[in-house]
């Protein structure tokens, strides 16, 4: 089975992978933001956004999460998982532009954003769906990365047979996702050993 197929989009002017996977809808598409923007954009949510380390419960222990995160988007509109719930921080002005970048090729107006500070190459997120209630029946996630390149990794909830899937997310990259693909798969960003500079991903999503 092919993977997936590339094209280029000359309104564009980015190349997008479409990933040829059963019960998924899954997009990338590569230096969606342009270098320029995306180096500024990264300082800018390094040094702007209000970045907490929570702490989660696992195996019965209380730890801190592997990375750094934080919560903005519409007030009405808070949102639970892994027993956090957060309440957003308004809107900034960087946010809301690459808001309305994506919104254009995601067709969908999205109402908050979850932020993920990836410090090092032992900074991570373990598998799991976003497939939480507030998010509804088909939950559509556009992610987007700034800074260092990081494997993003997909694996199908029964389908034994299906290898997983190993994704580059690169600097200025939009991967979207939508349809049933979080009822079927789940994802992850694994630990590594290698020296690994900071990356920035942001998880745009709708909570009804």
């Amino acid at each position: 089975m092919d993977l997936f197929h590339q094209n280029l989009d000359s309104s564009l002017e980015l190349t997008t992978t479409k990933f040829d996977l059963p019960d998924a809808d899954i997009i990338l598409f590569n230096e969606f933001f342009t270098k320029t923007e995306s180096e500024k954009l990264y300082k800018n949510l390094i040094e702007k956004i209000n970045w907490q380390q929570y702490t989660i419960k696992m195996f019965g222990k209380i730890l801190n999460q592997p990375r750094l995160t934080a919560f903005y988007g519409e007030e009405d509109k808070p949102y639970a998982y892994s027993g956090l719930k957060l309440t957003p921080n308004p809107w900034t002005e960087d946010l809301l532009f690459i808001k309305s970048r994506i919104t254009k090729t995601a067709q969908i107006n999205f109402s908050s954003v979850l932020l993920n500070y990836y410090r090092n190459g032992q900074d991570s997120m373990g598998w799991h769906s976003d497939d939480e209630k507030e998010l509804g029946q088909n939950p559509v996630i556009g992610s987007i990365s700034f800074g260092e390149t990081r494997l993003f990794q997909l694996r199908h909830l029964t389908r034994k047979d299906l290898k997983k899937v190993d994704i580059k997310l690169t600097n200025g990259s939009f991967l979207l996702m939508k349809g049933q693909t979080q009822h079927y798969w789940e994802h992850q960003i694994p630990k590594t050993s290698k020296h690994l500079t900071p990356r920035i991903n942001l998880t745009f999503r709708t909570i009804v």
